[in-house]
């Protein structure tokens, strides 16, 4: 999955800090890029024995957002969470320093195992597919269970409000990104359709769900999970740019969103939706099972603020793609799929409004599965 670099750093320089800082990689490096990492570009350096790392840096140039591309948050909660019984990449380093490679980063164990892209896992047995299901959900419910405190992390995030203050982010948020400029074409992103409409359903408290206090991780679905190379277990949760201090239900939308994606059209950014009609994929549980899973595991039973958090998710993920088309925009998306994500954003936008009517036409803006 790594290749070509495709933004290059100062090999030499970087050669000269591990030297200095971490000793336990040999210099010198080979050096690719994977072609995922649509926000912080990942790179696979192999050491002179042969050892492979990962190592995520900031973003060049000047960014749109001062929350995101945070390596250093990445770092914080991978090095807080290897205390725990959540499976993490072991950290080796923290860099902060520009002149080293021009931008912050942290270098980061090499899993060894398998990355499923796929969310019903083509090719897996249907017992092994259950099973893989199954601990993801019971994995994410072990993350929710992690102790804020204990591992240092009472400052990672605000506690309690989570909704409102994505809210009040997402608004600022969506007016710079709307207003980047093609470098080549000079045309402006533009705006979220219903953007203003989907925000003041969104703030209405009697519809909101129930405030509750975790770490979340912000992105958790199946392609930043590493499953065991022989095995239905994760070994690694990656991607933890946007993790912070908010409400689970975020998370397991997020993982569960194949579900809500049946029949709609959003773009093509995902090919196996139809896999998840119930009954279709041997193995692969129903959204009922997931959610049952997920709550005998974390002891939180999402069962009515699902459908809310299905809109929610939706209209998040018109932010995250028009952040995209920004990036593309500007020249600083660094997954070379950027151009196609970046094209979804109005998709995206339509199919959450209309999750948001659904509930609106509901005597108390929320339904059951």
């Amino acid at each position: 999955m790594a290749g070509e670099v495709r933004q290059p750093i100062d090999l030499a320089s970087l050669e000269r800090y591990i030297d200095t800082n971490v000793p336990t990689i040999k210099t010198p490096l080979g050096l690719k890029q994977f072609g995922f990492g649509q926000s912080n570009p990942t790179y696979q350096i192999t050491d002179a024995q042969g050892v492979k790392y990962v190592m995520r840096k900031k973003p060049p140039g000047s960014l749109l957002s001062k929350t995101a591309h945070r390596v250093d948050r990445e770092y914080q909660i991978i090095h807080a969470l290897g205390q725990t019984d959540v499976p993490v990449p072991k950290v080796y380093c923290l860099c902060e320093d520009n002149d080293v490679i021009g931008t912050p980063f942290y270098i980061m164990e090499f899993l060894d195992g398998r990355m499923v892209t796929e969310n019903h896992f083509p090719g897996w047995s249907p017992e092994d597919r259950t099973e893989a299901w199954h601990d993801a959900l019971r994995t994410l419910a072990k993350f929710h269970r992690v102790d804020i405190r204990k591992v240092g992390l009472s400052d990672f995030g605000r506690h309690g409000g989570f909704y409102d203050r994505q809210l009040k982010t997402f608004s600022t948020l969506q007016k710079a990104q709307a207003e980047a400029v093609d470098v080549d074409t000079k045309q402006a992103v533009g705006e979220i359709p219903h953007f203003d409409e989907m925000v003041r359903f969104f703030r209405q408290k009697s519809t909101q769900p129930k405030d509750r206090v975790t770490l979340i991780h912000g992105d958790y679905k199946i392609d930043n999970l590493v499953f065991h190379k022989t095995e239905p277990r994760v070994i690694g949760i990656l991607d933890w740019e946007m993790a912070t201090i908010g409400h689970p239900l975020s998370d397991l939308v997020n993982l569960t969103a194949p579900w809500s994606w049946v029949g709609r059209d959003i773009g093509g950014a995902k090919n196996d939706t139809e896999a998840f009609r119930d009954g279709v994929t041997p193995g692969l549980p129903t959204l009922k099972q997931a959610v049952q899973w997920y709550a005998e595991a974390s002891g939180y039973n999402p069962e009515l603020e699902l459908a809310w958090g299905n809109a929610f998710g939706g209209f998040r993920g018109a932010i995250i793609m028009q952040g995209i088309a920004a990036r593309y925009a500007r020249r600083q998306a660094s997954g070379v799929t950027a151009k196609n994500y970046a094209s979804q954003m109005p998709l995206y936008a339509e199919w959450a409004f209309g999750l948001v009517q659904k509930l609106v036409e509901t005597s108390d803006g929320k339904a059951k599965l």
